[in-house]
């Protein structure tokens, strides 16, 4: 069962939910490359699918969720495919923390802080960052 985003939701973590374009201070938010895109994307999947799963977890506005894979992300929020125990498949947008983001080397910070906030909303430890 597929259900289709809505356009309701916060545009500041830690709330659940999804955000709004119009939300964004500048309008548009920063477009990245292919390449960046492809790169942080199989990083995230490869590397840290447990991280995308915490990160899901602790923002989707749905409840069960059992697995989670990044799927895109822009200047103003990372996107994320879930699906809960009961077979539901969702979309959801988180915000960055920071706000809008233009670079490459903004992406990982923003992520990690993503990982980091849903690991004090879950009550789970965080591990250190290089």
């Amino acid at each position: 069962m597929l259900r289709r985003p809505g356009r309701a939701g916060s545009a500041q973590p830690p709330a659940r939910g999804r955000t709004r374009r119009d939300q964004y201070s500048g309008g548009m938010p920063h477009t990245f490359d292919d390449e960046t895109l492809t790169g942080v994307l199989g990083h995230m999947n490869r590397d840290h699918s447990d991280d995308n799963l915490l990160i899901a977890r602790a923002f989707s506005p749905i409840a069960d969720v059992i697995s989670a894979t990044m799927t895109t992300f822009d200047g103003a929020a990372g996107q994320w495919h879930v699906i809960t125990a009961d077979g539901v498949e969702d979309v959801i947008q988180v915000p960055w923390p920071g706000g809008e983001i233009a670079e490459r080397r903004e992406v990982r910070r923003e992520i990690v802080a993503l990982y980091d906030a849903a690991c004090a909303r879950l009550g789970v430890d965080a591990r250190p960052h290089d």
